[in-house]
């Protein structure tokens, strides 16, 4: 039986992980309502709410592990046993040792996973909670801790000047059949299948331009997006934008919204790396500037 160790900071493992998971599940943005609130002050709200939201007890911030599961016992250092079996996925507790699910006291029993129909389910010992999750044909524990070292010392996030130059109506060109797609993610080898339903269309200083969201174009849209500010001004693997299902054929893309992935905070997240079809050749001075160096 091998004996997972869940230490901040390995080295070894931050370079296997990823960028991700995806950080699931997406926000949804706000809408912005000009007869009731400036855009100034719209967006001011906007990224108090997303700081806050990083900042949560398992938040991206509070993240401490992330280790791959082995077929059969799996130790999870002072807490329990975790069994890998085929698909299933099982945990017992170690003797002395209070755990909870859902709220209730666990001694042992199966988990769901993450990437199912179900939500995974966490396990609670003290200030730690983990989850299963599945990428592709293989297992991991991901383990928050609300006592964590970068939850308590966060800095904030640094970002671009405000303007409204960047907030642009673009055109919505829907494709008659959803395309499918494979995105990749700093898990080395590791694709996850996408569908793209259509295309936003815009112009920034005379080139024409083109992003395509993954998902579907009836739900918030989600974009993994590349331009020429990422490794200097900006996280060198990309950032992320959400944006309004399409109306009347208008897509409103607010990249003074665009966000860090959560790969730039933590390096126990399995983040998607942007498309080629997704790589600016221009540079989008908006939203959140990088954080740390994962």
């Amino acid at each position: 039986m091998r004996t997972i160790t869940f230490i901040l900071g390995l080295c070894a493992l931050a370079l296997i992980l990823e960028v991700q998971a995806f950080a699931r599940p997406h926000p949804a943005p706000a809408v912005h309502d000009s007869a009731t609130i400036s855009y100034e002050d719209h967006i001011a709200t906007w990224h108090k709410k997303r700081l806050e939201s990083l900042q949560r007890p398992q938040g991206w911030l509070s993240l401490v592990a992330l280790d791959w599961l082995h077929e059969g016992q799996n130790s999870v250092e002072s807490m329990g046993t975790l069994t890998l079996t085929g698909n299933a996925v099982s945990f017992k507790v170690f003797p002395g040792v209070k755990a909870k699910v859902g709220g209730k006291d666990f001694v042992a029993g199966p988990l769901k996973v993450e990437g199912g129909e179900e939500r995974p389910e966490r396990v609670e010992v003290g200030s730690r909670t983990f989850v299963i999750i599945k990428r592709g044909d293989r297992f991991a524990v991901r383990m928050w801790d609300s006592n964590a070292e970068t939850l308590k010392t966060f800095p904030g996030i640094s970002l671009f000047p405000l303007s409204t130059r960047w907030r642009i109506e673009a055109r919505w060109e829907p494709y008659a059949t959803p395309k499918p797609i494979k995105v990749a993610s700093v898990i080395p080898g590791y694709l996850e299948d996408y569908t793209v339903p259509g295309a936003a269309v815009f112009t920034i200083n005379g080139k024409v331009l083109r992003l395509e969201p993954v998902g579907s174009a009836t739900e918030t849209l989600f974009f993994i997006f590349a331009d020429e500010t990422n490794g200097k001004e900006t996280y060198g693997a990309g950032r992320f934008l959400y944006a309004d299902p399409p109306k009347d054929g208008v897509v409103v893309l607010d990249f003074n919204k665009a966000i860090n992935p959560p790969c730039a905070f933590t390096a126990y997240a399995t983040c998607p790396l942007p498309p080629a079809s997704n790589t600016l050749p221009i540079r989008i001075e908006a939203g959140e500037k990088s954080f740390g160096d994962h």
